[in-house]
């Protein structure tokens, strides 16, 4: 009876977000239909679209501002929760983001005696910051079947560049090798 219970809570928790979403939305737009003078869902559509971008531009600057500042307040106070943060940020950034950190995929050989290559992904090229300018890049080699890596410093020899979208390389790696490349 417990593992019942709980599928009906789970299941509230998919439905009631969508089911209120609709709700509102269609009330929105039969309060808009009643208030225009014109009865026409399209408009009703672009009146309540325009609404919702204004209060959410609202929103971002009277709710996100504040709390951004607050939670920056907080992990100024904390260093490790910063440096965590930060480090998921950058990640998230490089996924879904403007910048694109793993947009060169190659093939890495990590011994010069060894036929074993594996995928990877151009992270860094420009190491001045770091005093290193030999020829080397950072390369971080994924895991598969897990959103973790290794992050290492390879000299440009070592690599040979993939023609292949990153993305795919990427599925393939964390598939274990299962998913298939498209051409």
């Amino acid at each position: 009876m417990k593992k019942i219970l709980n599928y009906f809570l789970q299941g509230l928790l998919y439905i009631v977000p969508i089911s209120v979403t609709i709700f509102v939305v269609v009330y929105a737009l039969n309060k808009i239909a009643d208030i225009l003078p014109i009865k026409n869902t399209f408009v009703s559509l672009i009146v309540l679209f325009t609404l919702i971008t204004i209060i959410g531009m609202v929103g971002s600057k009277l709710i996100a501002s504040p709390f951004n500042a607050l939670f920056k307040k907080i992990l100024d106070k904390a260093p490790l929760l910063q440096t965590i943060y930060s480090s998921v940020k950058d990640l998230m950034n490089t996924f879904f983001g403007n910048k694109k950190g793993f947009d060169q995929a190659v093939l890495v050989k990590i011994y010069d005696n060894s036929t074993i290559e594996r995928f990877g992904f151009i992270t860094n090229d420009d190491l001045e910051s770091l005093n290193i300018t030999s020829g080397k890049v950072l390369v971080y080699i994924p895991h598969s079947l897990t959103f973790s890596g290794n992050v290492f410093l390879v000299d440009k020899k070592n690599l040979t560049p993939i023609d292949t979208p990153s993305r795919d390389i990427m599925k393939l790696i964390v598939s274990g090798g299962v998913s298939e490349v498209e051409n």
